[in-house]
């Protein structure tokens, strides 16, 4: 399931840029209804290159289809992300803790310039592999995905102190 979503934070481009590349951000991230919040489990920097990775449990609700062949406990994952803060993006991936052979997701972010504001612009890809629920699964990753990235845009802003 390919996906795309736009936001757009209040802040300078360059500042949330660095923001999302700080680990700092984090600690003041809430879950939502669907995913955790996101715990640091590494970070790194080399020449204006970071690379951070979160790992995050998915929370929400799932139909008894889905249970049937998949441990909501066991739905974790690491998002390792790799931001380049000259150039404005960030190549992401998730590494499943559990069912790597079920889940593939990989992406980019994008951030540019509107005035005073910044556009985030996030494109994707998800695959899930389960018989006859593989559907509703993506769908629930994107929509819970959405969801959390929304809930970003206020604790970026405040952390930016816009």
């Amino acid at each position: 399931m390919r996906f795309a979503l736009t936001q757009s934070i209040g802040a300078p481009v360059d500042d949330v840029a660095m923001a999302y590349a700080n680990e700092d951000l984090y600690a003041s991230l809430t879950g939502t209804s669907r995913l955790s919040r996101p715990e640091v489990v590494d970070r790194s920097e080399d020449r204006g290159v970071v690379t951070l990775g979160l790992r995050y449990r998915f929370v929400g609700d799932l139909s008894s289809a889905v249970t049937a062949v998949v441990d909501p406990a066991r739905l974790s994952w690491v998002e390792e992300s790799v931001h380049d803060l000259e150039a404005r993006t960030v190549k992401v991936r998730l590494l499943p803790d559990h069912y790597a052979d079920r889940l593939r997701c990989s992406g980019t972010y994008r951030y540019r310039p509107d005035g005073d504001t910044t556009i985030r612009m996030i494109e994707g890809d998800l695959r899930v592999r389960a018989l006859l629920v593989a559907g509703a699964v993506e769908k629930a990753i994107v929509s819970g995905l959405e969801e959390h990235l929304d809930s970003e845009v206020g604790a970026v802003e405040a952390f930016l102190g816009f």
